[in-house]
């Protein structure tokens, strides 16, 4: 169980910045060149590639060099991870407002 917490706080952290955020959401259409991701933000690449590794250390993408050109390629089995979490949150939470519903909507009077 703490292992699958410290995977999980990985993840949340890397998607904590809206760069990295952005770079998921691109490589969700195919791999990309380094290069390429990086032409679509404000910063030098050294700047970038931090976001690179960050992603790459959380285990949300995978990124292989090939001559001078290193392409990142989105890990979707890292993503599931993160959805498994948030399942279990809705279902917590779908109880907990059907509890609520049934407490509210009870017509019955303790007299």
């Amino acid at each position: 169980m703490a292992q699958y917490s410290a995977q999980l706080d990985e993840v949340f952290i890397a998607l904590a910045d809206q760069t990295r955020r952005s770079v998921i959401r691109r490589l969700g259409r195919g791999p990309a060149s380094v290069g390429d991701l990086a032409r679509e933000f404000p910063m030098a690449l050294p700047s970038f590639m931090k976001h690179v590794r960050t992603l790459e250390g959380s285990g949300l993408i995978h990124t292989a060099k090939s001559g001078r050109v290193r392409t990142c390629t989105l890990n979707r089995e890292r993503l599931a991870l993160l959805d498994d979490w948030l399942a279990e949150q809705r279902g917590i939470w779908q109880e907990r407002t059907d509890r609520l519903e049934r407490f509210v909507t009870d017509t019955t009077e303790d007299q």
